[in-house]
C-alpha cells in the first residue's frame, strides 16, 4: 500500500486554478492576491508526509535563505523522481491551465518562463530581513502548510515603502499569498518563536535568464499556455 493516496495532477491543477480565479485582492502597501483552499486535502497530506527532515541551520543566516542554499529543498528532476508528491504538484503547477490562470489573475506574461518550487521547513531561530524579490521572479507565491496551536502567528511580515513594519499576513492552512516584485514590495519574517515547524511551499515562475538552473522543476521545459 502506498500512503498517502495522491490526486492526479489534473485534479490538483483544476482545484488550484479555481481558487486562483477568485482571489482576495489586498492593495496596501502593495498589491497582493490571497487565495484560500489552494490544494486538495490529499495533496496537502502528500507534501506534509514527505520523509524530509527540516534543515538544522547552525550558521548565522543574516536573515537570508541564500546563506544556506546547500540545505534547501527544491523540486528538481531528481527529487521529483524520488518523491511522487513532488512530481504531482510540479506537474500541476506546470500545466497550461494553471499558467493561463496566473496570467489572467496577476496580469503577468508567463509564456516561456520556468517553474521553481521550494519546500520550506523553518525551525525556531529562523528569520528573514525585509527584502524585495529579484525581478527574475515573475511572481512569488507562498502556500502556507503550517499546523499546530501557534501556526496562526507565522505569516509573512509586510513593510511599507520606508521598510517600516505595517502588518502581518495570516498563515491559515492551505492559503496562499501572491505578489509581483516591485520597488516597494518589502516583506520578511520578524524574529519570533517557532514552536514546531513552519512549513511552506514557495512557488515562482522565473524568467529564462534565471541562473540557478539546478533549482528548476523542468529545466528543459518552459511554461506554455497551450
Amino acid at each position: 500500500m502506498t500512503y498517502p493516496r495522491l490526486p492526479e495532477p489534473s485534479e490538483v491543477a483544476e482545484h488550484f486554478a479555481a481558487a486562483l480565479s477568485r482571489p482576495e485582492i489586498i492593495e496596501e502597501p502593495y498589491r497582493r492576491w490571497r487565495i484560500l483552499n489552494c490544494m486538495p486535502e490529499a495533496m496537502c497530506t502528500g507534501i506534509l508526509t514527505l520523509p524530509i527532515a527540516p534543515p538544522v541551520v547552525t550558521i548565522d543566516t543574516k536573515g537570508a535563505r541564500d546563506t544556506f542554499n546547500n540545505q534547501r529543498i527544491f523540486f528538481t528532476p531528481k527529487m521529483r523522481e524520488l518523491f511522487p508528491a513532488m512530481s504531482v504538484l510540479s506537474d500541476a503547477m506546470q500545466s497550461p491551465a494553471v499558467a493561463r490562470q496566473f496570467a489572467e489573475t496577476c496580469r503577468v506574461d508567463v509564456e516561456g518562463a520556468y517553474l521553481r518550487m521550494e519546500y520550506i521547513q523553518d525551525l525556531d531561530g529562523m528569520w528573514l530581513e525585509p527584502h524585495r524579490d529579484i525581478k527574475e521572479k515573475l511572481f512569488s507565491m507562498v502556500i502556507y502548510l503550517c499546523t499546530g496551536p501557534f501556526a496562526k502567528d507565522w505569516g509573512t511580515d509586510i513593510y511599507d515603502h520606508d521598510k517600516q513594519w505595517c502588518g502581518r499576513g495570516t498563515a491559515e492552512f492551505n492559503s496562499a499569498v501572491i505578489f509581483i516584485s516591485g520597488p516597494h514590495s518589502w516583506h520578511g519574517f520578524e524574529p519570533r518563536p517557532i514552536h514546531g515547524v513552519r512549513r511552506l511551499m514557495e512557488i515562482n515562475y522565473v524568467s529564462p535568464t534565471w541562473r540557478d538552473k539546478d533549482q528548476l522543476a523542468f529545466p528543459d521545459r518552459p511554461i506554455s499556455l497551450g
